[in-house]
């Protein structure tokens, strides 16, 4: 398809998003690595039940990246710069209370969030010695989540990317080391992680506050407007925790499958987060267009940049099924996977390249939604959903991880129903700040 000016605009949002996105999940591919090399299978499970976890609790709080994203994003379509900071700088403040408040109910129910799952002893031991260390990089990560959103809503996706470059490189020779170096164990890796992301979240600042003292933005927290952060973003918490609530019961399926059906579904969840990311920078820069579009008021450019959205969705998922299906032999390599692993991940591979097309499409349309502010129906389409999902996953249970991995398509097919009905209509297409 030929590129257009508005192709221009998507795409000088969206590849430097994909860029920050992509060296998100490859904090934890690179924990996956070097655990898998360094400590072996038990290590390997032991660190996808504390990463599930912990990405409950953090991607439970995404809301400060997209609510912060949309809200400023509208407020500087509509002209009020200085209002659209002032939105930015609560969402920090709103981050670091949530991760304060994080550290100090994760650290003691750390067990027994394990324990959900059914690890074995030695599995669950590990995997409550990584998540209470990566508990002490929470507030980090929320800030990270919450400059990201400022940023993005100002149209700026190239400082995230530079920020997370860096992260990431810094995450994986900090593993290196102290996994492979210091033979500190799994709380090596945790260590590594969470110092990364700490120094990430303090280069966000330095930039948020810059910032803000530009445009005369009081930096002190405003306690209505923290109030009204957290209240906003009620609705994208109802979707996330649908969301989480799908890859929850996936992993906890898993686990009571056996150790390497355990170790072959993280693996192959982190694949499929790789991948996620990368299709969601289209929704990333749907969500900026669409905001600040609707900001303006002007509804056209909305449905015009939604479409061509859609198209680019639909290209990049057919793109990226044929990656993984090009890269599937040389997966279980990377990943230091024994052979019972090995034949598990090469055959859930299959359908994870499958659905990528669906998921295409069905992450622009979220963005778009979210970039309106459409989120009391994306709380709703998510319990449908999540009530599609439940029992195809319970089923699949008695036959085998490429059934539980169907599905996960069910569910996915279900979003691309409710999602691309809402988008279709007028209700979502409400302008002004």
């Amino acid at each position: 398809m030929p590129i257009t000016p508005q192709d221009r605009e998507i795409l000088r949002l969206a590849l430097p998003a994909f860029g920050a996105l992509v060296a998100e999940p490859l904090f934890l591919l690179a924990d996956y690595a070097i655990v898998g090399h360094g400590l072996g299978t038990t290590a390997v499970g032991a660190l996808g039940v504390a990463g599930a976890v912990l990405a409950t609790l953090v991607n439970l709080c995404v809301f400060l990246a997209y609510g912060t994203t949309a809200s400023v994003a509208r407020q500087s379509g509509a002209g009020n710069h200085a209002r659209a900071m002032r939105n930015g700088v609560d969402g920090i403040w709103l981050a670091l209370a949530i991760g304060a408040a994080l550290i100090a109910l994760g650290w003691p129910l750390a067990p027994a969030m394990v324990d959900l799952f059914g690890a074995g002893p030695d599995q669950a031991e590990q995997a409550v010695t990584y998540l209470r260390i990566s508990l002490l990089g929470a507030p980090g990560m929320l800030v990270v989540l919450a400059g990201t959103g400022v940023l993005r809503g100002l149209r700026d996706t190239v400082t995230p990317l530079v920020v997370a470059v860096g992260s990431f490189a810094l995450n994986a020779a900090l593993n290196a080391w102290f996994v492979l170096g210091l033979h500190w164990g799994i709380a090596g890796s945790a260590w590594g992680t969470t110092l990364a992301q700490t120094l990430g979240a303090a280069v966000y600042l330095v930039v948020v506050v810059r910032g803000a003292r530009r445009l005369g933005t009081p930096l002190m927290p405003d306690l209505a407007g923290v109030r009204q952060a957290g209240t906003a973003g009620f609705a994208l918490l109802i979707r996330t925790v649908c969301l989480r609530i799908v890859l929850l019961v996936g992993t906890v399926v898993a686990t009571r499958m056996g150790k390497a059906e355990l170790a072959a579904y993280a693996i192959a969840g982190q694949v499929w987060n790789l991948l996620a990311f990368a299709l969601d920078a289209i929704a990333i820069a749907g969500q900026a267009i669409t905001g600040r579009s609707l900001g303006a008021g002007d509804t056209a450019a909305t449905r015009a940049a939604t479409r061509r959205m859609t198209q680019w969705g639909l290209w990049s998922g057919l793109a990226l099924g044929v990656l993984v299906v090009a890269a599937r032999p040389l997966l279980p390599g990377l990943f230091g996977a024994d052979p019972a692993v090995t034949g598990e991940l090469l055959a859930v591979l299959w359908p994870v390249a499958l659905f990528q097309p669906i998921c295409g499409v069905v992450f622009v349309l979220d963005g778009v939604l979210i970039g309106a502010g459409d989120q009391r129906y994306l709380a709703w389409a998510g319990v449908w959903t999540t009530l599609a999902y439940l029992p195809a996953a319970f089923l699949a249970s008695g036959f085998g991880l490429v059934a539980l991995w169907c599905a996960l398509g069910v569910w996915m097919v279900a979003r691309l129903i409710t999602l691309g009905r809402r988008a279709a209509g007028t209700a979502w297409l409400v302008t002004g700040a």
